[in-house]
């Protein structure tokens, strides 16, 4: 499987991983290098009460997507089916240089439970079973970064928008 496929958006025509990689393939490449060098990172969800639940979470990159894969009726499972907004930090690794930069994504999820799909990431992931998993839907990939040592640099990315990238002294 690769990491990207011709699918530029999901269904219901919001930006996915493709989409994203497809419009700046340059901070798709860094965002997910940053993603794949470990293994754990932390998912931000709402509570019933609107308040913000942070939790561990793997995720893939496979076909195109960005994927979350849960155990069965975890917290932050229930949490996105119930409101399917999310954000996403990368696992910063150990001290504070931030090779590649922190990333942040933040969109919605949205559970999958077509067979064929779930099969297809069984098979290359395997995951212990049962278990929920989410697609991902894009609403912003922001990276933070020093640069030179003397510049704190913000890119962003929204759907539809170039990277506006900000430097900070």
């Amino acid at each position: 499987m690769s990491s990207t496929s011709s699918t530029s958006s999901t269904a219901g025509g919001a930006p996915n991983w493709a989409a994203f990689t497809a419009a700046e393939p340059d901070f798709a490449r860094t965002a997910e290098k940053r993603f794949t060098a470990y293994t754990h990172h932390v998912l931000a969800t709402l509570r019933k009460d609107g308040s913000p639940r942070t939790t561990g979470l793997e995720v893939r990159f496979l076909l195109g997507e960005l994927w979350l894969g849960m155990m069965p009726h975890s917290l932050k499972a229930l949490d996105l089916r119930r409101d399917p907004r999310f954000a996403l930090q990368a696992n910063p690794g150990q001290g504070t240089g931030l090779g590649g930069g922190d990333i942040r994504i933040a969109g919605r999820a949205v559970e999958v439970e077509d067979p064929e799909t779930k099969g297809a990431y069984v098979e290359e992931v395997g995951p212990p079973q049962p278990f929920h998993l989410f697609r991902t839907e894009l609403t912003e990939v922001v990276r933070t970064y020093v640069e030179d040592d003397r510049y704190l640099v913000v890119q962003v990315w929204r759907p539809g928008e170039p990277v506006r990238t900000l430097r900070r002294t």
